[in-house]
């Protein structure tokens, strides 16, 4: 028996941001799924760069072997060229992207993964989250540090500690080789799709809705009325028997899909769209969108000349729009600045906490924890590493039992185990060793000799 794939890419704006940053694709061999970061033009170029790597490896003529090794060599190649991207113009430092890559052959789908994005597998009607998100909160919740519940709503949930694009060096990605098994159902998501849409609402239309482009509607529309607050994109595959006329049609989407088209109008000397409705020439003769024009121009796009008495007003426009963007340019990259000096520096600060020690009392018995005996608001700096049933803790002397309560600092698990095994366990207290509880001991009977007769 052999398998084909039906497939769908969508992907929208959202109703926050002002670009969408997200490149999908999917095909009859290939579904990838990218979320660039790294600013409005950064990651735009990141994700439809990854997207474009990857592309080609769309074909019948690969073995199962060497899936993986495509997909690694496409994604490191990627990798690199986002590096030097962001090495050599400062416009575009700090770009990167995640990446979701699920590739066919035959009965086989080999799938790479970095970052946030998600997949997702629905099989008999159960849904199963097969990747692990990179990022500083599943680390927590890994750790146990962190439930499941505490990590949906905590301030740092995006912090990812992997991406495509952040560092030079070979990209660590999660690599795994599947069945693709008829019946079975993808999901390829970015966290825009995830973050406000649950698990439980996921799996109710994947399986109530059969046509995967008719899903991946629903999906995108379910998470804009949740308040759509980052670029969503969603791509389903579904795995099926040989049929006749399989689809062949590839699908891409968001930022890739927008870069695409550019080139190929540029390519073939088009010009942009021009209104082609009444109402769409009114909206665009007035000084408003003539601004909004010039602005687009001055960033790069074709000029569109204002009517003569309009360019003084216009050029006010633009100098104050261009002010504004400037202003708010600056302020976030130093509000982006200090965040992530903030993030590495209490990571940094987590870091080292998890290399100390402390001896205390819990529940009666004495205790060794890693970390430190504080609490950074619902997170704990430290874990119970091991309890003792021996010394009992009533057995010790209430110098030691204080000293106790309020923890004994050690710099390595050694040390800590030395302290309870030698220092703690000298301080027992035995019953000999209180003057009560020994009784006076008797009078010997050589003590009592009588006096000796006096002499005849």
């Amino acid at each position: 028996m052999t398998t084909t794939l039906r497939y769908a890419a969508r992907s929208d704006i959202g109703l926050v941001r002002s670009s969408n940053q997200d490149s999908g694709y999917a095909g009859p061999h290939l579904a990838v799924l990218c979320d660039g970061m790294g600013g409005p033009a950064g990651g735009d170029i990141a994700s439809a760069i990854t997207l474009e790597h990857l592309v080609p490896l769309d074909a019948d003529s690969h073995q199962a072997g060497e899936l993986l090794g495509l997909l690694r060599d496409a994604v490191q190649q990627s990798h690199s060229e986002l590096v030097a991207l962001s090495a050599g113009n400062p416009d575009l430092a700090g770009l990167g992207t995640t990446c979701i890559a699920l590739m066919r052959s035959g009965n086989k789908l080999a799938m790479i993964h970095v970052g946030d994005s998600r997949a997702y597998l629905l099989r008999d009607g159960e849904l199963t989250q097969v990747t692990t998100d990179h990022t500083f909160v599943e680390y927590l919740v890994e750790t146990g540090r962190l439930t499941r519940e505490q990590a949906r709503r905590h301030p740092q949930r995006s912090v990812l500690l992997r991406v495509l694009g952040d560092a030079e060096g070979d990209v660590q990605l999660d690599e795994s080789i599947r069945e693709a098994v008829p019946g079975d159902r993808w999901l390829l998501c970015s966290d825009g799709l995830s973050g406000p849409v649950t698990g439980e609402t996921i799996a109710e239309v994947l399986s109530g809705v059969a046509d995967p482009g008719q899903a991946a509607d629903q999906l995108i529309d379910l998470a804009l009325r949740a308040g759509g607050p980052d670029n969503v994109t969603a791509v389903i595959v579904d795995v099926v028997e040989d049929e006749h006329q399989p689809q062949t049609d590839p699908q891409m989407v968001g930022s890739a899909a927008n870069q695409r088209a550019r080139l190929e109008r540029a390519a073939s000397g088009d010009s942009p769209a021009t209104p082609d409705s009444e109402a769409d020439a009114t909206l665009a003769s007035t000084p408003a969108a003539k601004a909004a024009a010039l602005v687009a121009s001055l960033d790069g796009s074709d000029e569109i000349p204002a009517p003569p008495g309009q360019e003084d007003v216009i050029a006010e426009e633009v100098r104050a729009q261009k002010a504004r963007r400037r202003r708010h340019r600056r302020q976030s990259i130093i509000a982006s600045v200090i965040l992530i000096l903030a993030l590495g520096a209490a990571f940094m600060g987590y870091r080292w906490t998890q290399t100390q020690y402390y001896v205390t009392s819990t529940d009666g018995k004495i205790a060794i924890y890693q970390g430190i005996p504080q609490r950074i608001g619902p997170i704990s700096l430290s874990h119970l590493v091991e309890t003792y049933d021996e010394p009992p803790l009533d057995d010790l002397d209430d110098l030691m039992r204080e000293r106790l309560s309020e923890t004994v600092s050690r710099p390595s698990l050694t040390s800590a185990r030395d302290y309870v095994n030698g220092t703690v366990s000298s301080y027992v207290t035995t019953p000999s060793a209180t003057p009560t509880a020994t009784p006076p001991a008797p009078t010997p009977a050589a003590e009592q000799t009588p006096s000796a007769a006096p002499e005849q």
